[in-house]
């Protein structure tokens, strides 16, 4: 079992692990040595055990906040998860009918003669603004 070498509010500790667990000890006792540096910081020295019953406290809180937002998010994600369901579930909805007017041609063909018309009236406007 491997032992490794952790500081935690500027004292040394050997401790033992798994095998291939040295990296994750290593990364947990920074998180305990962050809170027990800042406690020594504010307070001053104290016991040992204070500091690291303090310290665990401290991170046992921040754990108990992430664990309530993580059920949080659980729950909100289950509620989602039901409603997609249920829209799945749903059946399509019926295509809705369009109807299109049919302009009959003879109509059109007055339309674009009119057009016509009105652009030769007003090309006739312009011309006679402009002399």
């Amino acid at each position: 079992m491997p032992e490794v070498t952790i500081e935690i509010g500027g004292k040394e500790f050997r401790v033992a692990c798994q095998e291939g667990e040295e990296q994750y000890l290593r990364d947990a006792a920074a998180m305990l040595d962050r809170e027990a540096r800042g406690l020594v910081s504010q307070i001053g020295r104290m016991p040992e055990a204070r500091m690291l019953l303090m310290a665990g406290l401290m991170l046992a809180d921040r754990t108990a906040a992430y664990e309530q937002k993580a059920a949080a998010a659980e729950e909100k994600l289950a509620r989602r998860e039901r409603l997609i369901e249920e829209m799945q579930a749903m059946p399509a909805p019926e295509p809705e009918r369009v109807e299109v007017a049919v302009i009959p041609t003879q109509v059109k063909e007055s339309l674009a003669e009119l057009a016509a018309q009105a652009e030769a009236l007003a090309a006739q406007i312009e011309e006679k603004a402009a002399g």
